[in-house]
């Protein structure tokens, strides 16, 4: 189960991660958001490792998502020391997961 980040735990969470951090901006109502849960998670399985996975629900975090300039869900940022490295946005599928999260687990 991915983690669930929010105002109080980014930074720590996140920000202040050793390893890689995936965040997932969602909604509850968002049905594009359920359709991607399932491949998050198998990331999660797969490069638990190396990689922390979690979850920003956008209506709970709206400033977590304002300073990302989160406008559409679902968005997927992955950071990697700190920084934003990359973005996808929209229901994408696991191959293009899996070429974004290569450039920052290399």
């Amino acid at each position: 189960m991915a983690n669930i980040f929010t105002s109080d735990t980014f930074d720590s969470e996140v920000i202040g991660s050793s390893v890689p951090v995936l965040v997932d901006f969602y909604a509850d109502w968002c049905m594009p958001c359920k359709m991607i849960a399932p491949l998050v998670a198998a990331l999660e399985e797969t490069h638990g490792d190396r990689l922390k996975v979690g979850k920003v629900n956008v209506d709970q975090s709206k400033d977590i998502a304002a300073k990302y300039r989160v406008m559409s869900i679902p968005t997927i940022i992955l950071f990697k020391g700190g920084e934003a490295l990359e973005r996808i946005v929209g229901a994408v599928s696991q191959s293009e997961l899996d070429a974004a999260l290569g450039k920052v687990l290399s």
